[in-house]
Parts: structure tokens; C-alpha cells; sequence
């Protein structure tokens, strides 16, 4: 079957309702559509907590399992619901579907223009149906054409004792300059003489000893070629080019590196991806204005307000998970001197954003758990109905072997005039840090 729908012609997609073939579009950006996924005794409404988790051990990811059992968190269940992405996203990659295909190497893509590069259910027997769901995520809708993060919170905290020892304030900022589909320019911003695919342009505003550091990332479109990226640290008022490695390090104290923007911030070519299986599981989805929020700080002059955290030490957002569909992928970095032995992705199925994913050490550890909240658009800030995009909107990087985290609360913004292309170069960072 599989084999018959990618030769159908696109008037044949049309007839596919008609023959009774599953359409793969459909199938692929609606998986929710006929029904939701179900697992016995596991309802909306009721919370899984260590009294109850053995029951429901096949519906969450095994070390978040551990981390319910040890009673660190319990995990409110939401209903699963359809995070219906953009209709022009959906239509251009309807208009490509076939038209994609993978190099010789890995980093290597043909064809694609915009849109979901591959459609389809991962096949166990391809061995670079890994490598397709990276693209995936790659060229998927998170963020959209383009959004802002302002502000963002990061809180470092203990996670024995619970005190919060930092609190930094950022914006962040992002920009496709290809593969555009819903905000002019459509397809592209052009001129793009470097040719690039994205920009990512963070600005930290609080506290005053790193005010004003500054990060730029330019990802080129060809995979193979290193991202260019430049750093301003405010004490010492000059830009610098970011080394390779420093991607990896700590990112201002936090426990988070540079290549864990968004779940995963580097490129396809940078690690070996291996499909593990199709899984229904808990994944933390919600809708922002229906949580009880966080009454007591950040909240906006305009009323709104972040996420709330609990939980050990504070490090777990309070929120809803819903059970839906995700691709288990494995990535192992390319590079033995790389920090971490892998990562384990838990890909959301409908959306291919990152909310889920456990990291190991070299010795095959687990050394940290990320888990990043999507907010429905339509539940959200007015300027974000209506977009399509799954906003992140909360996150908790924990580290369990220094019983530390960093959690994240903001707000984010799918407003175009926030991101010019003009912040998105080295001379927009030396004129801020004036």
C-alpha cells in the first residue's frame, strides 16, 4: 500500500476519499481526527501519582515513570486534542508530498522547498527513517515563519531545597528566512545572500552583571555547512565568534546548552538518528488560559501570566499532559568527544515539536530529562489564535545527577513586527550593546 500511494499522481490524491485509500496528508497532520488514542483506566481529569503509575507504565516514557514513582511530580491528564497546524503549511506540503528525498549522506536533502519534507508513517525496516522524522522536526512549524519570546524567565534552582539561586530575563527571537508559508515574504526574505535557513537572536535584559549578552545563530540551508553564530557579552562590549564547542557548554550557568534550544538546536548531520517505534504516551500539551497560573510573579501589564512550577524543588511545571502519538527517535552525536552519549527524543506525531526528551551520559547514565510544554494557539494570547503554531510555553531542564534544574516561563508572541530581519545580524548586536 505504502509502495502504491507514493506513485499516485497528485489528481489521484484527490480520488483518494473516493477509493477508500487512506490519505496520507490527512493522516499524517490529522492523526486525531477519527478518534484519540486510548489506554484503559487512564481518563482526562484524573492525576497519575506514584499510588497509581504501575498501571500506566506503557503510557509514559520510562524515566518519567521513575520520576512520578519516587514522588516528584504527578501528572494531571488532560483531554488529547488537535493542534491543527497552519492550512498553508499543510497545503504546500500536500503540493510537495513525493517530491523530497534524502542524499547520500546524512545532512544531505533534495527537494524540498517548504513544508513537511517527508510524509508518511516511519517504516522499522528503512534505516534512515530517523533521519527522515530529524528533517521533520527540522523543517516542521515550530515557531512558524516567525515569533518572539518576551520575556522569558529562566529560574535556576536547587532541586533538594528548592531555593531559587538565579533569575535571568531574556527575548528571544526567531526568523525563517526559507521555506516560508503563512507571513509575507512567502516563500522567502530575500535578498538572503548567505543563503541562509533560519535566525535565532536572544538578548538578556536581567540581571545586571550578564545584562546585555547577546547570542546570534544563522543556520545556513545546506546541513553540512556550520551554523555561524556570535556572541556579545555586555562587560566586554565586543562581539565574538562563537567556537564549535561552545554550542555544548553551558549556557550561562544554566543546565542547559545552546544545542538543547527548542528540544534539539543543532544540525541532522551532527548525529546518527535511529527510529525506536511509534508509542502512544503522556506528552505535555494544554491549553495556556485554562491552567491555574502563577498568581504571584511575572505576570504582564496586560494580565498575563506564565506557567506555575512545583513539584521537587519546584523544577516541574503545573500543568496538563495529554496521551497522544510520538515517534521514539534516537540521536548519537556524530563527534566521541561530544558531552552526551545520546539523546532520546518522544517526537510529537501531529505537531513534530520536542515536548519530551531524556539525555544520557557517555557511560549510557541518564544525566538530564527536558520536557517543554506546548500551548494550544487558540488558548493563548489573542495576537496567537488562529496561527497554527504549538507554542512552547513553558519548560524544565532537570539535572538528575546534580539535583539541579532550570525552568522556563514566558510568553510567547507570533507577531512579525517583534522580528525584523535587522536583528538578525552582528552589526544589530554591536549597536545594542552601545
Amino acid at each position: 500500500m505504502n509502495a502504491t500511494i507514493k506513485k499516485l499522481t497528485a489528481l489521484s490524491l484527490l480520488l483518494l476519499p473516493v477509493l477508500g485509500i487512506a490519505d496520507p496528508i490527512d493522516d499524517s497532520f490529522f492523526p486525531y481526527a477519527n478518534e484519540a488514542p486510548t489506554h484503559e483506566g487512564l481518563n482526562p481529569g484524573m492525576t497519575v501519582n506514584s499510588g497509581n503509575v504501575d498501571q500506566f507504565e506503557d503510557a509514559i516514557d520510562p524515566e518519567l515513570v521513575a520520576m512520578v514513582k519516587n514522588g516528584w511530580v504527578e501528572l494531571e491528564v488532560g483531554e488529547t486534542t488537535s493542534f491543527d497546524l497552519h492550512p498553508n503549511y499543510i497545503k504546500v506540503s500536500r503540493e510537495n508530498e513525493g517530491k523530497v528525498s534524502l542524499g547520500d549522506q546524512v545532512g544531505e536533502i533534495d527537494g524540498w522547498v517548504a513544508g513537511r519534507p517527508f510524509i508518511g508513517e516511519p517504516d522499522a525496516d528503512d534505516p534512515r527513517a530517523g533521519e527522515k522524522l530529524a528533517w521533520n522536526y527540522k523543517y516542521g512549524y515550530n515557531w512558524g515563519d516567525n515569533a518572539a519570546i518576551w520575556p522569558f524567565y529562566w529560574k535556576y534552582r536547587n532541586m533538594n531545597t528548592g531555593s531559587v539561586e538565579r533569575t535571568l530575563k531574556f527575548r528571544f527571537h526567531f526568523l525563517n528566512f526559507l521555506g516560508r508559508v503563512n507571513q509575507e515574504p512567502v516563500p522567502a526574505i530575500t535578498p538572503n545572500p548567505s543563503n541562509l535557513f533560519r535566525g535565532i537572536y536572544l538578548q538578556v535584559l536581567e540581571p545586571y552583571d550578564v545584562k546585555n549578552t547577546q547570542l546570534l545563530i544563522q543556520r545556513n540551508i545546506d546541513d553540512l555547512k556550520r551554523d555561524n553564530a556570535w556572541l556579545y557579552l555586555g562587560f566586554q562590549r565586543r562581539v565574538r565568534r562563537l567556537a564549535t564547542g561552545q554550542v555544548t557548554d553551558s549556557f550561562l550557568g544554566a543546565d542547559i546548552m545552546i544545542e538543547d534550544f527548542e528540544g534539539y538546536n543543532g544540525r541532522v548531520s551532527d548525529m546518527k538518528w535511529n527510529y525506536l517505534g511509534t508509542r502512544n504516551i503522556l506528552l505535555p500539551f494544554y491549553n495556556h488560559n485554562e491552567l491555574e497560573l502563577d498568581q504571584e510573579t511575572h505576570s504582564d501589564d496586560d494580565g498575563y501570566q506564565v506557567v506555575a512550577f512545583g513539584g521537587k524543588g519546584g523544577c516541574f511545571p503545573n500543568i496538563t499532559w495529554q496521551l497522544r502519538k510520538a515517534y521514539e527517535v534516537e540521536a548519537v552525536p556524530v563527534d566521541s568527544n561530544h558531552p552526551i552519549g545520546k539523546r532520546v527524543f518522544f517526537m510529537d506525531a501531529q505537531t513534530f515539536t520536542l515536548p519530551r526528551t531524556n539525555i544520557y551520559d557517555r557511560a549510557g547514565k541518564l544525566w538530564k530529562t527536558w520536557m517543554i510544554g506546548q500551548a494550544h494557539p487558540d488558548h493563548h494570547l489573542e495576537k496567537n489564535k488562529g496561527t497554527g503554531v504549538s507554542i512552547d510555553d513553558s519548560f524544565a531542564m532537570i539535572d538528575l545527577q546534580a539535583n539541579h534544574c532550570t525552568t522556563g516561563q514566558f510568553k510567547g508572541q507570533l507577531d512579525p513586527k517583534l522580528n525584523p530581519t535587522s536583528l538578525f545580524n552582528v552589526q544589530n548586536m554591536r549597536a545594542t550593546g552601545r
